[in-house]
């Protein structure tokens, strides 16, 4: 029974560390993490240890196994998995939750100085504008989205950062289903509208131009969803 107690006790551990990882970014979504050989020896446990805890984070949602290829990340979070599995209202709360956070996230924002984090934000902002140059619609909405997580991580909250990293996936997801070819200018002029409040220190135009960019996809959401019939 102590023997048993213990090994639970060591898989816990080795999950723990694993999706430390995950939300951390040392493994991105996408990518293959470490093989079982790396892991065992990486964390001195044995092999069935390391296979208990993938299983555990692949049932949950965060890992995918995929045979003959290796285990791949796919969420950085639980409460990603359980967005993504939401019914046709997904797009519409999303939206939603993300103007709660992205809204808060611009008012913070404007309220710190710092000259590297608006450089680092500036050049997420150049990636989006070249990226919708060359005319890619994945790398658009990857950095996009990355933009929009490089401004929430400059507020300096952890817990605001801490949520928005976990509803990342989410917010991915509806970028790419928001994506609208002919109004990407319009939406990249937003994006700098906001840093140069941002820049300004004008927290309430950084929020009003985050609120007006969110409320026009809701808009449109809701302008696009079916009626129904009768």
């Amino acid at each position: 029974m102590v023997t048993a107690i213990r090994r639970a006790l060591l898989v816990d551990q080795v999950i723990e560390h694993m999706r430390r990882q995950i939300t951390a970014g040392a493994w991105p979504v996408g990518r293959r993490i470490p093989t079982e050989a790396v892991l065992v020896d990486e964390l001195q446990v044995a092999r069935n240890t390391v296979r208990e805890a993938v299983r555990a984070l692949s049932h949950s949602g965060l890992l995918q196994v995929r045979q003959g290829s290796g285990t791949y990340v796919r969420a950085t979070s639980e409460l990603s998995v359980a967005l993504r599995r939401l019914p046709t209202t997904e797009l519409r709360d999303v939206l939603q939750v993300r103007r709660g956070l992205e809204v808060e996230a611009a008012r913070l924002a404007a309220h710190v100085a710092d000259e590297d984090g608006l450089r680092a934000l500036e050049d997420r902002l150049s990636a989006c504008e070249a990226a919708a140059r060359e005319g890619g619609w994945e790398a658009q909405a990857q950095q996009d989205t990355e933009f929009h997580t490089a401004l929430v991580e400059y507020t300096g909250n952890g817990v605001l950062a801490g949520l928005y990293r976990g509803c990342y996936e989410a917010v991915l997801a509806s970028v790419v289903t928001c994506m609208d070819p002919c109004g990407a200018e319009s939406g990249l002029a937003s994006h700098r509208r906001l840093l140069e409040a941002v820049r300004a220190g004008d927290a309430e135009r950084a929020a009003a131009e985050a609120s007006t960019h969110l409320s026009a996809l809701l808009r449109r959401q809701e302008a696009e969803r079916p009626r129904p019939v009768g």
